[in-house]
């Protein structure tokens, strides 16, 4: 296609999505949260139930996906596989960004969803934590985000710093904002003031809260309304992610308020596998965040889209959030191009009708390279190769039937373990080693 002809076909996929009512389109994206730790869930921890009712009617209002996953066992990576709908070892995003790294990002090579989705009529915006650049030209402003406001860095305090810190301050796009507020309450308000700035085109947001991860640092009043939650850990823990669901309540308010909610998609999810270090739950899964085990790469997902999704359902066939960004292009009437090469396969036929599944297919994780943990998952078969220090044996489950991963089937199966690492070995065979 020339460059002219290019232009006409974008000019006219614009015009096609304003004029089809393209939905506006909300991600909430939670931090290091726990896989019981939310009402939505069919054996949530009832204490974390109680505390999370805004997402729980989310759910009831939508659909629910039993066998959700994210692409990254850690914050970073899991947001980069988000932003461009590929495995992010393709282009060497194994590894959490160091603080104060300045040798680059997400590589400039890879496209992210608001840059898919801007030239299709949306309005984008990012706000709270970014994590995939420090350098100017890796910031949101210029990786396909009209408007952000938010952190570069991975985590910050949740109560004013006393001094500015670039990658921890709050910027306005690329201005550092002053200090004050709880840091939850920030996204949620900021999130809230992109909605009514932007409510008159299809917008994308995509609001990326620090909550829960660390430090523990409840408000003070909450910490004693909710009482005692376990141990001093979990308490603290569980104050913030009341704070979570408050302000996601806050934000599906402020679509309701504007009159935009039937229009829009929303998905809820969380970022890796629960923190049990600062007192997330992952029951019953195995493991937390960092592995390639169910308890770091399994999450909780659900999406509301009244008038497309029906409410009160759920599905269990396997999906990632690599399949967000070719869903969101459908749900604005448009396919995803051969070209991008994208690893996720689009949702919307679930949306429509949760009680299909999708056709099977292979997942894969790894972390840490060439010589680090990696896994599969096809059907209901999992594979895991712990690799490295902790080299083991293969590991082989039948997630249906054993979701803890307790019973390993290896030694019984090997025809069924060396489908798996043929499959493996030629996924690897397409990623690079990690940039940093």
């Amino acid at each position: 296609m020339s460059p002219i002809a290019r232009l006409l076909a974008l000019a006219l996929l614009t015009v096609s999505a304003a004029s089809a009512g393209s939905p506006n389109i909300v991600v909430l994206f939670s931090d290091d949260a726990g896989y019981a730790d939310f009402g939505i869930q069919e054996k949530a921890d009832p204490a974390l139930a109680k505390l999370t009712p805004r997402l729980t009617a989310l759910a009831k209002e939508g659909i629910v996906f039993t066998n959700a996953y994210v692409s990254g066992a850690v914050c970073s990576p899991s947001r980069a596989g988000a932003m461009t709908g590929r495995y992010q070892q393709r282009f060497g995003h194994d590894k959490n960004i160091p603080p104060g790294y300045l040798k680059g990002g997400l590589p400039l090579s890879e496209k992210l969803i608001g840059d898919r989705l801007r030239p299709l009529g949306y309005t984008t915006g990012l706000i709270g934590k970014w994590h995939l650049g420090y350098p100017t030209g890796y910031h949101p402003n210029q990786r396909g985000f009209d408007h952000f406001f938010g952190m570069l860095q991975g985590s910050r305090s949740y109560f004013p710093m006393k001094k500015e810190n670039g990658h921890r301050s709050f910027l306005l796009n690329d201005k550092v904002t002053p200090e004050g507020g709880y840091t939850t309450d920030r996204i949620g308000d900021g999130a809230c003031d992109f909605i009514r700035s932007n409510k008159e085109k299809p917008f994308f947001l995509f609001v990326a809260f620090t909550t829960p991860h660390g430090p523990l640092q409840p408000k003070p009043e909450d910490l004693k309304a909710i009482g005692k939650i376990g141990d001093e850990r979990r308490t603290k823990y569980a104050e913030l992610v009341k704070s979570l669901d408050e302000n996601c309540g806050k934000i599906l308010d402020c679509l309701e308020e504007e009159g935009l909610a039937k229009n829009t998609l929303v998905v809820f999810s969380n970022d890796n596998g629960g923190q049990t270090q600062t007192g997330a739950v992952n029951t019953p899964l195995r493991g937390h965040k960092g592995e390639v085990v169910e308890g770091g790469i399994r999450v909780p997902m659900a999406m509301r889209w009244p008038g497309v999704i029906p409410s009160g359902t759920r599905n269990d066939s396997p999906v990632i959030s690599l399949d967000w960004f070719p869903t969101f292009v459908e749900a604005s009437g448009n396919k995803a191009e051969p070209e991008w090469k994208l690893d996720g396969t689009s949702l919307m036929p679930l949306l429509k009708d949760p009680s299909i599944k999708l056709p099977e297919r292979a997942l894969y994780w790894r972390t840490s390279g060439g010589k680090g943990p990696i896994a599969i998952r096809e059907g209901d078969w999992k594979l895991i190769k712990l690799r490295g220090k902790s080299a083991t044996g293969p590991e082989l489950y039948n997630l249906k039937e054993d979701i803890s991963e307790a019973n390993n089937l290896a030694a019984g199966n090997p025809d069924k373990v060396k489908a798996l690492e043929e499959k493996l070995d030629a996924w690897e065979s397409g990623l690079i080693e990690p940039l940093w």
